[in-house]
């Protein structure tokens, strides 16, 4: 019997999935975060996170680890999916670099290309491993930059 027209494709059905176990994960929820799209197949997940009195530091502003949690999983999740299950995908190394204070909601895009992917895959193929580099950046409403994070990662094939 076949599948009504409307039915998403598995992969689609996996990503809302997604979407609404990471939404509901109790690091998220604790500091108001919140992933708004998610759609590894294009290489973007986009988060935003309100000012609430659980993620505000002493000077009511944005609690620093709060602005580093809402970007920490995110490039491993695309990288993981996108190359499949024949590589390993860790983070090595992590920067976030305060620009200025964020006083209400903030937002981050995280997007890795087509392009990249490929390049990764290709060096994870002909090399032991890849240590790619990867950068967002947290906006404010009025888009400052309110922290810069860079993200080193960990990918080869796996034996």
């Amino acid at each position: 019997m076949a599948k009504p027209a409307t039915a998403a494709p598995p992969s689609r059905r996996r990503q809302r999935w997604m979407l609404r176990l990471i939404n509901f994960f109790p690091a998220f929820l604790g500091a108001g975060i919140r992933v708004r799209r998610l759609d590894v197949e294009a290489g973007v997940v986009e988060v935003e996170m309100g000012l609430h009195l659980w993620n505000r530091n002493y000077l009511g502003t944005q609690f620093g680890g709060s602005l580093y949690s809402m970007c920490d999983p995110f490039y491993v999740l695309i990288l993981a999916e996108r190359l499949g299950p024949g590589y390993v995908v860790w983070d090595k190394a992590a920067t976030i670099r305060f620009r200025r204070p964020g006083r209400g909601r903030v937002h981050a895009r995280f997007e890795v290309s087509a392009e990249q992917i490929e390049a990764i895959r290709h060096q994870a193929d002909t090399e032991p491993k890849v240590e790619p580099v990867l950068t967002a950046q947290v906006l404010d409403e009025a888009g400052e930059v309110v922290a810069e994070v860079e993200k080193v990662l960990y990918v080869r094939k796996k034996a």
